[in-house]
């Protein structure tokens, strides 16, 4: 029976929300859909594959499609003031989190120094890292290389930048960490606010599309399964409910925990993964059947090994971005949770309900989040 209820099932109790539970009050995302939370919206509701041909002169490699953010551009999105040297990666985060503060307003900066800002990326732009690295080797003497172009090359730059342009001066922090990425900043922004380092938090995680990214996916594919390479940007909003309703916010889903583990043998990460819902379900004292959404990022056994954590006969609804979006990489756990409030957002998740954001990682780790009406 309980597997059969509905998302809007009136028989699930409402849970109010302890004072200091942070909420997904606001969110936005640049996407091979387009920009705006809108956008990313309407791609995901109409079920509408992303990936298309690449043209082979701008981005010659092993990949004949892709999916890119359309027409986007540093200069285009942020104008050519202080973009000439900025990097498609770094603008992608930069206009995510503009946008996001634009829509919600003056308040969120009010305090500048309460304000955290956390950004999950693989490598920071691998395409800046290598051009620059082939620029020392190739470049004519004196000079080698241009200099404003160094700060491209470091991981946190795009964390960085984005606080500076928006005039962000809490905690500011660089999560890497493969597919998990997304989920991993989520963590992060949990444990700041919960020791009292911020007020709020934006988080979120972002990819770029380039070639020099293209042939080191292909490569760590070690021959397994290559689907097209995705791009983009999420970010979102947490802050406490009390917070959001004061200012007007409309809390879309409670962030009730992230959970992680580790696996030493391909053969046991699906368990790996069942130990871990049922340890954020317990934590949180969350009932299994409250779960009826699932956003998985799509591993071999993945699925499965959530269903194992649920009640018998559990059939939640899944939501499957990485076929839509191809292989997103870094903010392919950001997407997925990104599609959870989009399915959402009419009111937030029904109360009583939950959803799991769940990926395996290829390098041996799992992880969930779980995210509550």
């Amino acid at each position: 029976m309980t597997g059969a209820a509905t998302l809007d099932d009136p028989g699930l109790a409402a849970r109010p929300a302890p004072a200091g539970e942070l909420v997904f009050s606001a969110w936005s995302a640049l996407s091979p859909y387009g920009t705006g939370r809108a956008a990313f919206r309407t791609g995901l509701a109409a079920d509408r594959s992303a990936p298309a041909a690449l043209d082979a002169t701008e981005y010659p490699g092993p990949y004949q499609q892709g999916a890119l953010v359309p027409e986007f551009t540093a200069a285009g999105a942020l104008g050519k003031k202080g973009t000439r040297t900025m990097d498609r990666l770094t603008a992608l985060a930069v206009s995510a989190y503009g946008q996001l503060l634009q829509e919600c307003g003056p308040d969120v900066v009010e305090h500048p120094e309460r304000l955290a800002l956390v950004l999950g990326t693989g490598h920071g732009s691998v395409q800046s890292i290598m051009d620059f690295t082939r620029d020392s080797l190739t470049g004519e003497r004196p000079y080698l290389v241009d200099p404003a172009r160094f700060p491209n090359t470091v991981m946190n730059r795009m964390a960085g930048q984005s606080a500076i342009w928006h005039g962000i001066k809490g905690p500011n922090t660089t999560v890497a960490g493969g597919w998990l990425t997304g989920l991993l900043a989520l963590g992060y922004a949990a444990r700041l606010h919960r020791g009292g380092h911020c007020d709020r938090v934006l988080c979120g995680a972002a990819e770029e599309y380039s070639t020099q990214r293209a042939w080191l996916e292909w490569h760590a594919a070690d021959g397994g399964e290559r689907p097209p390479l995705g791009e983009g940007s999420v970010v979102w909003l947490l802050e406490p409910a009390a917070s959001a309703t004061a200012a007007g916010r409309t809390p879309l889903a409670r962030l009730l925990g992230t959970r992680f583990r580790a696996y030493h043998r391909p053969e046991a990460a699906a368990e790996a993964l069942t130990t871990c819902v049922r340890a954020v379900l317990d934590d949180a004292g969350i009932d299994a059947a409250s779960v009826r959404l699932v956003a998985p990022l799509g591993a071999d056994g993945e699925e499965d090994a959530v269903l194992r954590a649920l009640p018998s006969g559990a059939d939640p609804r899944r939501i499957r971005c990485r076929p839509l979006l191809g292989d997103t990489s870094a903010a392919a756990t950001a997407f997925q949770t990104a599609a959870v409030l989009a399915l959402a957002e009419e009111g937030g998740l029904p109360p009583g309900t939950t959803a799991l954001v769940t990926g395996i990682d290829r390098d041996g780790t799992v992880g969930c989040a779980l995210l509550g009406g």
